[in-house]
Order: structure tokens, then C-alpha cells, then sequence
């Protein structure tokens, strides 16, 4: 049983490897075509982590050099290892639990922070202001996230369920939106665009691209990677954004198309695709779409955002689900 788990993932790796760089095309691609341009080929994704394979990794004088660059590498398993929480339609997860809710969120913000410490650790004054920029970020939109599940894990826990009400398992087998009447729909709706306006913070594209911002601090905490390392970093943040998407996918938008429909390994690999369209889908508006149609605002402007727009749109749904539960 151990052995056939790290089979799975091992494949589950390389196959959330892949989509991802697919996807960095798939991003750039939408974002020229809104633009009017023609945009990278789809392959673009392959031939950038390729490069940077092939280039020098170089480490600053002033670096801390076991941090810089092994904080990538921590940060890139820590990411990894979400998937394996996440089940993928009809196919369960390789390491389900009881507390996937909270696994995967702690996972995400983890694979956050390397990210940032190894930009501390970097000796540069730019990559310092960039760290600082992410980690501001991260408490200013994890506190709606945590808003969202909680509140969810609430719904569940009161609706009766015969299940763990942090599972992601559980909202495979009982949507959300079927434990809820036209109160507590409006309050999932709430849930679902203060998630998909988190997307671009843990992205850190469009108008959230603070941490980076090219025209003013040159890339910000990524300037002083170079080579496999910058490659790690780069792959890193795009399943950073597509874990969240899974995770948004998992609680709001579960079900199968083919499970109890078709033979057993049909329906597996029928619904682990759907999965995944779905998952593209949200990225490409959560990410893609929103980069697109607004500019990036200043540090505060964002910090602001989402302590009182998203936050306050989170609450509203928190009070409206409770209003269902209390009514019914």
C-alpha cells in the first residue's frame, strides 16, 4: 500500500508538473488575446523551464546561501504535496483525511513563505522589499480564505452530514449548494467571487502583482534567482495558483459527470479530466481573466481590498449561511 501511494505520487507529480507549464501558456496566451496580440506558443511554458535548466545558478556574496536556495526546493514539495490532499472526481485522494481543509491551506501558505524567506535570505535590498510586499499580502487575503472554510466546514457540520466537515472527501459526496435554500445560496455566491478575488493574491499576478512589480522594484523577490533555481521558483508560484483553483474547485464546484454511469476505470478517468478542465477554467478566470481587465494597485490599496471589500464580502456570506442554518 505505501509502495502504490508513492507510485501515485510520483505520476500525480509529474502530471500537476506538466499542466502547469501548459498553463503558464494557456495564461500568456488569454492575456495577449485580450490585448490583441498573438501571444506564445502553447509549448512556451517547456521551452522557458528548459532554458532555465540549462543556465548557471548564481548566488549572491551576501546571500544566505542554504536558505536562497533551498527554501525553493521546500517550498516547490510543499506545493507538491497539496495535490495529494485534493481528490480528483471520482478518483480519491493519496493521502485524504479528516483535515484536508486546513492541510491544504497550511500547505499553500507554507510553499508562501519559502518563497519569501529565501528572498530575505537573497542580501538584496529590491528581492527584502519584495518578501515584505508577500508576506503583508498573505495576511491580508488569508483572512477571508479562513473566513470561507470555516464557515463552510460550519454549514457541513450542522446540515447533519455523516462525515468529517474538513474533508475535502465530504464535499465530494454533499455539495454545499444542495444544504442550503435561496439565503444561503446568495451567501455561497459570496463565497465563490471572494475566492476567485483571492485567486490573483495567491497568484501574485495582475493587480496583485505588488510582490514583483517589474516597472518598480525589477521582479522584486525573484530578481537574484537565477537558473534551476529561478526555474523552482517559476513552477513553484504557477501550482501555487492552481492548488487554490483545485481547492476552490473541490468545496464549490464538486460532483462527477461519470461515476455509477460507466465502468469503473471510465468513470475514473472520465471525471479526473472534468476535474481538471474545471480547475483550468477557474485558474483562467481567477488568474488569467482578472490580470487582464485591471491594473495593479499599490500595496495598500490591496491590503485594504481585501481586509474591507473581500473581507466584508466574506462575512456577508458567513451571515447569510448562518441565517439559513438558523432558520431551517
Amino acid at each position: 500500500m505505501i509502495v502504490l501511494k508513492i507510485v501515485l505520487a510520483v505520476l500525480l507529480a509529474l502530471f500537476v508538473t506538466l499542466f502547469a507549464l501548459y498553463f503558464q501558456a494557456l495564461d500568456r496566451i488569454g492575456h495577449a488575446k485580450m490585448q490583441r496580440r498573438v501571444g506564445p506558443p502553447l509549448h512556451q511554458g517547456f521551452y522557458d523551464f528548459l532554458k532555465l535548466l540549462g543556465k548557471e545558478n548564481i548566488t549572491s556574496r551576501r546571500a544566505v546561501g542554504w536558505m536562497f536556495n533551498g527554501a525553493p526546493v521546500l517550498s516547490l514539495a510543499f506545493i507538491l504535496m497539496t495535490f495529494l490532499y485534493i481528490p480528483m472526481g471520482s478518483v480519491p485522494a493519496v493521502l485524504g483525511g479528516h483535515g484536508d481543509v486546513i492541510t491544504v491551506m497550511y500547505l499553500i501558505t507554507a510553499a508562501s513563505i519559502c518563497i519569501a524567506m529565501s528572498a530575505f535570505a537573497s542580501g538584496s535590498p529590491i528581492a527584502n522589499i519584495g518578501a515584505q510586499r508577500e508576506v503583508v499580502m498573505m495576511m491580508s487575503f488569508e483572512v477571508p480564505t479562513a473566513i470561507i472554510v470555516a464557515s463552510l466546514a460550519w454549514l457541513i457540520s450542522k446540515a447533519g452530514v455523516p462525515a468529517a466537515p474538513f474533508a475535502l472527501s465530504t464535499y465530494q459526496l454533499y455539495s454545499p449548494w444542495g444544504l442550503v435554500g435561496w439565503i444561503g445560496f446568495i451567501g455561497l455566491v459570496c463565497f465563490v467571487i471572494s475566492a476567485l478575488m483571492v485567486s490573483p493574491g495567491e497568484s501574485g499576478t495582475g493587480l496583485m502583482d505588488i510582490a514583483e512589480a517589474k516597472t518598480e522594484i525589477l521582479e522584486g523577490m525573484t530578481v537574484e534567482f537565477s537558473g534551476v533555481t529561478l526555474a523552482i521558483v517559476n513552477l513553484s508560484i504557477t501550482l501555487r495558483s492552481i492548488a487554490f483553483s483545485a481547492l476552490i474547485v473541490s468545496l464549490f464546484f464538486p460532483g462527477t459527470l461519470f461515476a455509477g454511469k460507466a465502468p469503473a476505470a471510465v468513470a475514473y478517468v472520465g471525471d479526473f479530466v472534468w476535474f481538471w478542465l474545471k480547475v483550468l477554467g477557474t485558474s483562467l478566470v481567477g488568474v488569467t481573466y482578472l490580470r487582464s481587465i485591471f491594473g495593479r494597485l499599490k500595496i495598500w490599496q490591496a491590503s485594504r481590498f481585501y481586509w474591507f471589500y473581500v473581507g466584508v464580502l466574506s462575512l456577508a456570506g458567513m451571515i447569510l449561511v448562518t441565517v439559513e442554518v438558523m432558520l431551517h
